[in-house]
């Protein structure tokens, strides 16, 4: 039932979705150089790594290590960039990794092949196991200020307690926490 969903709302929102990517997309060519997506090796469920796509809020040749590790990331932004990431545009293009398989709307957020730490204590309480979400229980309960063995520990709740209507209450409150920006640092 979650593959179908993820399909079939990956394509509703595609189509929906349309005009809104087409002028992003527009909008990242005309205010920086460099290509309007980014693809960063993720690692995906059981481990295995997978291109994930993002719209580029960071200029070329950015280090590829989480923003929040980065020493003064803001002047890495592109001139749109910190807008992106606030209002979670950026986020748009991995509708096609869900549509592919690899990513799901819900579930624990895929970590960067870099980061081993967050990467070794998933796999210990079995999270690996897990499909990767747009959005997850961690990302609702403070995304990125949460420290790794704390985001690590929400992900394992959501394994154990995953069920449609639990992803559903993520995906409403991810959408909620958008809109009023909690918790969004860029």
């Amino acid at each position: 039932m979650k593959r179908a969903f993820d399909v079939m709302f990956s394509l509703l929102l595609f189509f929906c979705l349309s005009p809104l990517i087409f002028v992003v997309s527009a909008a990242i060519k005309l205010t920086s150089l460099g290509p309007v997506l980014y693809w960063s090796d993720r690692v995906g469920k059981n481990n295995i790594l997978f291109k994930m796509p993002k719209f580029r809020t960071m200029k070329v040749g950015t280090p590829p290590v989480a923003t929040h590790l980065m020493k003064n990331s803001d002047t890495y932004l592109t001139p749109i960039g910190s807008f992106l990431r606030k209002s979670s545009l950026d986020e748009i293009p991995q509708l096609w990794p869900i549509l592919k398989g690899d990513m799901s709307f819900v579930g624990p957020r895929p970590a960067l092949f870099n980061q081993a730490d967050l990467i070794d204590l998933r796999t210990q309480v079995g999270i690996h196991k897990l499909t990767p979400g747009l959005t997850g229980w961690a990302q609702i309960n403070g995304r990125d200020s949460l420290p790794i063995p704390d985001k690590v520990a929400l992900d394992k709740a959501y394994l154990e307690k995953q069920n449609f209507f639990f992803d559903c209450f993520i995906f409403f409150k991810t959408i909620q926490r958008t809109i009023f920006g909690k918790d969004v640092s860029h």
